[in-house]
């Protein structure tokens, strides 16, 4: 569940989540295939015993996984300050002050684009958490987002 104050990032990302656990899972998948036929043909396993589970554990994973994370997500970017908090297991929560940011990126993947959003990526100084990645924006909300922390940082320097 998300911390209040915080805005959910688009329901569209779950098919994306969705497609990318899809993609992780079809190696699995493959080789309980080679592992069962290779038991089957070595010590007469009966049929299912390896692909059988690991299809089970692809499907749970594939239905309940994608919803499951994109609810851990939550951003704000008020307050002269971007806020991003995500997890389940491990909760964890970023919080970068504009000021510290050295430079900003939008970006799209080729599985985010078919659904019309966009990763804003920030980078601040030094080398340990210094990038922060929120995925699941409309594009013309990670530009807005990176427009405005742009203008802000340009007051800053003046």
């Amino acid at each position: 569940m998300l911390d209040t104050g915080l805005h959910p990032i688009e329901p569209a990302y779950r098919h994306v989540i969705r497609i990318m656990t899809a993609m992780t899972l079809v190696p699995m998948l493959i080789g309980a295939s080679v592992l069962e036929f290779v038991l089957m043909d070595n010590i007469g396993a009966p049929q299912g015993l390896v692909l059988a589970p690991a299809l089970a554990l692809g499907a749970f994973i594939f239905v309940f996984l994608p919803h499951r994370k994109w609810r851990r997500w939550g951003y704000n970017g008020a307050d002269e300050q971007l806020r991003v908090a995500r997890g389940w297991l491990v909760r964890t929560d970023t919080i970068v002050p504009f000021k510290r940011i050295q430079h900003i990126d939008v970006a799209q993947g080729p599985v985010e684009r078919m659904f019309g959003l966009a990763s804003l990526t920030v980078h601040t100084a030094g080398t340990h958490n210094s990038i922060v990645t929120l995925p699941g924006l409309t594009r013309n909300d990670a530009e807005a987002m990176r427009d405005a922390m742009r203008l802000h940082i340009r007051r800053e320097a003046e």
